[in-house]
């Protein structure tokens, strides 16, 4: 009985250490605490391009709505699979933001043999941010003014026409892939390293056409060192307003470009994620931010994770096709 006491003493010793630290610890960060401190952007994209420069102008507006640093660290290289691995492996507290170029979900799992991040289990989609459609442009020396003229001058010259691309598997790469798919025509692929030596090429006439991002075809088409010929998207670009689209061209439902949108390391709270999409989502509703984004050929999207989701499986389903059937790997 004389050790009662003491046992007594010790529980309670130990209940108040516990009730001093869960004080200490504080209550956990609520959705509307989110964000306290500087969120990072990981970013693919090299500093200057097209995407980067999407992803900034997304920083900057969520920097003014938050009243918090955005901070866009740019990790190239790999196809996107060196800043993927980089964001998968960022603490899961929403502090961490991917900023993606869709290829890496809906492409990278097909055509590379092995990848330092599993594309789904270890992101969460946050909101598909924007869509820039690619716009298939020739050498302005080419007799094809239109779409069909460029398709009935490659089916009489089987072999002989060149296309261009910023490299095996990108995004106009596999565009080029889809339209010698559907147009059955027959054309030689050549790989460069990016975008631009690709444009040079045209320029030189080493290749024919090439499917570049709406954001730099503007300024090839409107300085007519190239021919635009169709827009791959669904409707035509307030940029471009004259060029018609695939769809328009005799090619029904034709559509390539690249998207970008948020993901955060898996586990990230639900509440963080809810907070994310609906600032996004007010940003992309802005009028004024919608119309300076498609003068520069990009299209802002928003909606659910779930939409975003549905729209890689999609995604990856149609290029896995084109790749397979084409034997491309990397």
């Amino acid at each position: 009985m004389s050790n009662a006491p003491a046992r007594v003493r010790a529980a309670v010793s130990k209940v108040a250490f516990v009730a001093m630290m869960l004080a200490s610890a504080g209550p956990a960060p609520s959705a509307q605490e989110f964000p306290s401190r500087p969120v990072r952007f990981i970013s693919p994209m090299a500093p200057g391009g097209g995407g980067d420069l999407n992803a900034r102008r997304l920083a900057d507006q969520l920097r003014s709505k938050w009243g918090q640093p955005v901070i866009v660290e740019n990790r190239t290289g790999s196809g996107g699979n060196n800043a993927a691995a980089a964001a998968s492996g960022a603490t899961p507290d929403g502090y961490t933001l991917f900023f993606a170029s869709h290829p890496i979900f809906a492409v990278n799992p097909v055509l590379y043999e092995a990848l330092p991040f599993n594309a789904d289990r270890d992101f969460t989609p946050v909101v598909l941010v924007s869509k820039t459609p690619h716009v298939l442009i020739v050498n302005a020396a080419l007799p094809a003014k239109a779409l069909p003229d460029l398709v009935a001058l490659a089916k009489s010259q089987p072999g002989k026409l060149n296309f261009g691309s910023g490299g095996v598997g990108t995004s106009i790469h596999l565009a080029g892939e889809l339209f010698k798919n559907q147009a059955g025509i027959d054309m030689r692929h050549v790989p460069y390293r990016g975008a631009a030596p690709a444009m040079a090429a045209l320029a030189g006439n080493e290749i024919q056409l090439l499917f570049d991002s709406t954001m730099t075809a503007i300024g090839h088409v409107r300085g007519g060192r190239a021919r635009g010929l169709a827009i791959a998207s669904a409707k035509r670009s307030p940029a471009l307003p004259d060029l018609p689209t695939f769809d328009e061209s005799g090619f029904p439902g034709f559509e390539a470009g690249v998207s970008h949108g948020l993901l955060v390391p898996a586990k990230t709270p639900a509440s963080v994620i809810k907070e994310l999409n609906r600032a996004v989502n007010e940003i992309l509703a802005s009028p004024d931010y919608r119309k300076q984004m498609a003068e520069r050929g990009v299209e802002l999207v928003g909606g659910t994770p779930g939409e975003f989701q549905a729209y890689l499986a999609a995604e990856r389903k149609k290029w896995a096709r084109i790749i397979k059937e084409q034997g491309i790997r990397k």
